[in-house]
């Protein structure tokens, strides 16, 4: 296949071309920096600084999943704006491109997150559930996806990815989170009855490709595992992992000084990957005591 990647070069990016180079497929990556492409993400991947340059390509599919991290720093005025126009304004020209294009490719695989749903407290998540909350994580999910669906007006198959807490060696939040828990600074947030929609990496290379492969795939995939934790329960098997206790409690009231960010903390999602097991996708790490010994072994 001949794949076009937004966001290449970030934790899933990366990991995506790298998988698909070794499948034999041809990826393309667009980027600010193009020229740094082949050395994050594989030699033989090709950065490009502007879609122009793929007018005349004929792509099988597009994979868009560029987005400026959401929970790395305080919800400023400055920082929505930049978490907005890195995800919407994007999609946009990346979907006014495929419909001004003389040959479209199948399908477009678009990301989002299970904050779509908003704070989901006690109830069961599936794809079926509809919005619960009305927060700006919610907002930026939901308006992202309605930016990226009418692709599939001009013919276009179109697939949201609604990701979990992607658990990674080398990136996403366990990198911050590992050496505090090693200091014996770690535990829970609030209550920590909130739930924690989790993934493994390697889950979430291989549900992406799944999807890529799957035909008939349309619509909103929940990318997690299938059994959440809710965060006490996160606090005390991180904290067996790295072999340390995990006294430290951030009550509320503590963690609602991070501002409107906080409903991060706080809030979370019973949820559970249904359509992508009922189209037949297995997880390879269901259990987070086995995902977390798998990434924190030496």
């Amino acid at each position: 296949m001949q794949l076009l990647l937004t966001g290449g070069t970030g934790l899933i990016g990366r990991h995506l071309c790298r998988k698909w180079v070794a499948d034999g497929h041809k990826v393309w990556v667009l980027s600010r920096d193009p020229q740094r492409v082949a050395e994050r993400c594989g030699a033989s991947v090709t950065g490009v600084s502007s879609l122009d340059e793929l007018t005349n390509l004929q792509l099988d599919a597009v994979i868009n999943l560029a987005g400026a991290p959401i929970a790395d720093r305080p919800w400023t005025k400055s920082r929505k704006a930049e978490l907005w126009q890195s995800r919407i304004e994007l999609t946009e020209r990346l979907v006014s491109w495929l419909e001004r294009r003389p040959q479209r490719p199948a399908l477009l695989i678009s990301g989002s997150a299970v904050g779509w749903y908003g704070d989901g407290g006690e109830i069961l998540v599936t794809e079926e559930t509809p919005q619960l909350g009305a927060d700006f994580a919610t907002r930026l999910c939901a308006t992202w996806e309605a930016t990226a669906s009418p692709a599939a007006l001009f013919g276009v198959r179109v697939v949201h990815v609604r990701t979990g807490l992607v658990l990674a060696r080398e990136g996403g939040f366990l990198k911050k989170l590992v050496p505090l828990y090693k200091l014996g600074l770690g535990g829970r947030l609030g209550d920590g009855r909130q739930f924690m929609p989790w993934i493994h990496l390697d889950d979430e290379i291989a549900a992406i490709d799944f999807l890529l492969k799957q035909e008939g795939a349309t619509g909103s995939y929940n990318a997690c595992a299938p059994n959440p934790v809710r965060n006490r329960d996160f606090t005390q098997a991180l904290a067996k992992a790295v072999h340390r206790p995990a006294f430290v409690h951030a009550p509320a009231f503590a963690v609602k000084a991070a501002g409107e960010m906080s409903v991060l903390l706080l809030g979370g999602q019973n949820a559970r990957p249904r359509r992508l097991e009922e189209a037949g996708f297995t997880f390879r790490f269901t259990e987070l005591d086995a995902a977390l010994a798998d990434l924190l072994t030496p």
